[in-house]
């Protein structure tokens, strides 16, 4: 594009923050050759402008987009934002700026780059949410249930609602290696956390008991004149195994038990996931 800038544009990470580059592209008329956040690793040597969050502007850009674009648009904005699409903010700025051109009919523009890629990222992000609300295993520690998963995405947001329904009196909690982030969940409130120096603490008798169970009764389930490794594969990607039951072995390790330290509040998971659902 033309009026493309070789300006970088550094942001703190969160949705609001990149909102406001969004203002600050409009504002300065000007649009960025990219967008950092704090965990982008920088090899670029362009000049660098630190994009402050603030909510009175965030707030601007945020009730125009469904006036603009309609709600399916915001929708898709807040989904892009949670997907591991690189460069996804300024994707979803370059998104923004064609919607506010072209109205609703952005979100069927799918011959256009920016569109096509943004919209793989988002189905890539729902598939796996949907993935992992199957494969996802729960343990059993001091009448609570916990789980681990290791996504590519962020996914928690898109987890929250199914498992506070399935389970609305129960108290969990899922922890998302990849991100250090666990979602909390007691009757009727929930909350996503950062969760930097996480640790699960040793299942007890009990639960390994349990454990060594299911994985007996997945291996007793099989028809053993029909075992298929590329069938389950297919089925059951194999990037999953690590946080599910039936292909773990238990290993005794001194541990202390589970502390969720050093993670200040990220956002009510309320907050954060979508109203609707792409």
């Amino acid at each position: 594009m033309s009026d493309r800038s070789n300006l970088i544009y550094c942001y703190d990470g969160s949705f609001d923050g990149l909102l406001c580059c969004v203002f600050e592209s409009y504002e300065k008329k000007e649009i960025p050759a990219d967008i950092f956040s704090p965990d982008t690793e920088q090899t670029v040597l362009l000049p660098q402008k630190e994009i402050v969050t603030d909510p009175q502007k965030s707030a601007r850009v945020l009730i125009s987009i469904p006036k603009k674009m309609g709600y399916d648009a915001l929708d898709f904005v807040r989904h892009a934002y949670l997907t591991c699409l690189p460069q996804k903010e300024l994707y979803i700025l370059l998104f923004l700026r064609m919607g506010f051109r072209f109205g609703p009919s952005v979100m069927n523009m799918l011959a256009d780059d920016v569109v096509n890629t943004l919209f793989k990222a988002v189905k890539h992000l729902t598939n796996e949410a949907h993935l992992l609300k199957g494969f996802l295993r729960f343990s059993v520690f001091n009448g609570a249930l916990a789980a681990e998963i290791e996504p590519k995405n962020i996914v928690l947001p898109l987890l929250a609602p199914h498992f506070r329904e399935r389970y609305p009196e129960e108290r969990f909690l899922i922890y998302d290696r990849t991100h250090s982030m666990a979602l909390i969940y007691q009757p009727y409130r929930s909350e996503i956390i950062a969760a930097d120096d996480f640790q699960m603490p040793e299942p007890d008798e009990e639960e390994r008991s349990f454990r060594e169970l299911w994985r007996l009764f997945y291996r007793t389930i099989e028809v053993q004149g029909r075992h298929n490794p590329k069938c389950r594969m297919s089925h059951m990607p194999k990037r999953y195994w690590s946080c599910m039951t039936e292909f773990s072995t238990d290993k005794k390790s001194r541990q202390e038990p589970a502390l969720l330290t050093g993670g200040a509040k990220l956002l009510p998971a309320s907050k954060m996931e979508p109203p609707h659902q792409s």
